[in-house]
């Protein structure tokens, strides 16, 4: 997946130069009619993580947007991004590439309707969590510099950013793949509804990166979980985990916290189905090998292999040593 994933670095940087952030607070900072439609359509590109859409949503309601606008946002952003897109392409292959960027979207959509339709009244939170309006690096007004800032968020910033949660998704997909038995997750889990139930209990409260959730997802699809269960996985843990429901309840009041994760267990489900469906339909055997496209030279794969973890490494040194300026 190395050079899916240093291609959608290229696009994220691309995307910071085209998507500036007095743009979305542009549109999505008022409570207009399809405030909540752009917003779930414009967090499906965007490369934020579930922990990072947080001061971002924030900032959007506390500029104005609607409670179900901040919550399309919130629903749609993390559970995929251009990085991950790419990287589901590389691995699960069209199916999932397909279905992953339209269930954010539908899902986001969903939840900012249910929101705006039965949560009313004032935010039960306070101005604690806001986030630091100091103008970014990328918003600068000089083109070169503005480039060389978009090239160090897609490069340095966004490898530490999923860096930690992508290196352990490799090893969990190892792990899976080196010392279970073939099938075995599959043959504990079963079929139909029951796995996909147990992949929703088990996404819903842990921090899962869009990102690095796909290798996991990968492994447990060559295991024999059934790609609908896997689907829930890949949808219900990036929208959200403990801190992300937390911020909810805080800024945006209980009831619109509980509106938020009964849309994403539910529309995870259901789209769970679909995939399971379009599987079947197709005569695609999930657990026959990987799904994504491996026609690259070996020679470009191993060299992007190794630009990737030189990268993160770099990322990661940095924040180690508390160099946060990139």
């Amino acid at each position: 997946m190395a050079p899916y994933l240093l291609f959608g670095f290229l696009a994220t940087a691309i995307s910071v130069l085209i998507v500036k952030p007095d743009f979305v607070e542009r549109h999505l900072g008022s409570a207009s009619k399809f405030s909540g439609f752009k917003a779930a359509l414009l967090g499906v590109p965007l490369p934020l993580c579930s922990c990072s859409v947080i001061p971002v949503a924030v900032s959007l309601r506390k500029h104005g947007a609607s409670r179900g606008a901040t919550i399309a946002f919130l629903i749609s952003t993390p559970q995929t991004g251009i990085d991950s897109i790419f990287v589901t392409y590389s691995l699960l292959g069209p199916i999932f590439t397909i279905v992953r960027p339209l269930a954010a979207f539908v899902s986001g959509l969903a939840g900012g309707w249910l929101v705006d339709r039965f949560s009313s009244g004032k935010d039960d939170g306070n101005d604690s969590s806001h986030p630091d309006n100091r103008e970014c690096s990328c918003c600068a007004k000089n083109p070169g510099s503005r480039i060389a800032a978009a090239l160090r968020y897609g490069f340095l910033a966004m490898p530490r950013d999923i860096g930690n949660a992508l290196l352990v998704g490799l090893i969990i997909s190892a792990l899976i793949s080196s010392f279970l038995p073939p099938n075995f997750l599959g043959n504990v889990m079963g079929t139909g509804l029951k796995p996909m139930l147990l992949m929703m209990v088990a996404a819903i409260p842990i921090y899962v990166c869009a990102a690095g959730s796909v290798p996991v997802a990968a492994a447990l699809m060559l295991n024999g979980v059934t790609p609908g269960a896997v689907f829930v996985f890949l949808m219900a843990g990036p929208a959200t985990n403990a801190a992300t429901i937390a911020a909810v309840w805080k800024v945006l009041g209980k009831k619109t916290a509980l509106l938020y994760l009964l849309t994403v267990a539910a529309l995870s489900i259901i789209f769970g189905l679909v995939i399971d469906y379009l599987f079947t339909a197709a005569n695609i055997s999930a657990s026959g090998g990987p799904m994504g496209h491996s026609g690259l030279p070996l020679f470009v794969k191993n060299a992007s292999a190794v630009i990737l973890f030189i990268l993160i490494g770099f990322a990661l040194l940095n924040r180690l040593l508390g160099k946060h300026e990139i």
